[in-house]
C-alpha cells in the first residue's frame, strides 16, 4: 500500500495560468501543476537550495528534485515544440503565514497577518461588542 501524498504548501497562486508562442493558435497543451510551478519558482527565481525549498514546502528534498525535473522537462517540452504551458492543479495548501518552515520576511501572508495582530494591539486597548438600546447599554448584558 503507497503512502498518502502530503499536500506541498505554497506561498501564492501563479499571477498568470497560461503561457503560449505568439500566433500559435490550437497549439497542443502541457499541464504544469501549482506545485511544480511553486518549486521552479523558488529555486530558479529565489535561488534556493532544493533542500530550503523542501522546507518552505513541507516535503521532502527528493520529492521537490522530482517534481523540479518533472516540471523543468515540460517548460523545456513547450519552449522546443511551440506548446501552450498551462498552470493548475496539483497537491497543495496555500500558506497562511503561521508555519514556522514558511518563507519568513517574504511572505506576504505572514506580513498581512502581523499586520492584522498589531491593529489588534493598537493602543493596547481591547474592544468588545455589547448589546444595547438607543445608546444605552442594555440593562441585562452579561446576566443570565
Amino acid at each position: 500500500m503507497a503512502r498518502p501524498v502530503r499536500r506541498r504548501r505554497i506561498c501564492f497562486e501563479p499571477k498568470y495560468d497560461s503561457f503560449a508562442p505568439c500566433g500559435a493558435k490550437g497549439s497542443e497543451q502541457v499541464l504544469l501543476t501549482v506545485d511544480e510551478f511553486e518549486a521552479v519558482r523558488l529555486i530558479d527565481h529565489e535561488k534556493k537550495t532544493h533542500e530550503q525549498c523542501a522546507r518552505q514546502m513541507g516535503i521532502s528534498r527528493t520529492t521537490v528534485t522530482e517534481m523540479y525535473e518533472r516540471a523543468r522537462t515540460k517548460i523545456a517540452d513547450c519552449l522546443v515544440g511551440g506548446k501552450t504551458l498551462c498552470i493548475s492543479g496539483g497537491n497543495y495548501a496555500l500558506c497562511d503565514g503561521s508555519a514556522w518552515r514558511c518563507c519568513g520576511k517574504k511572505c506576504d501572508r505572514a506580513r498581512a497577518a502581523a499586520e492584522i495582530e498589531g491593529e489588534r494591539k493598537e493602543d493596547g486597548i481591547m474592544k468588545i461588542a455589547v448589546t444595547y438600546e438607543n445608546g444605552n447599554v442594555f440593562p441585562h448584558f452579561g446576566h443570565t
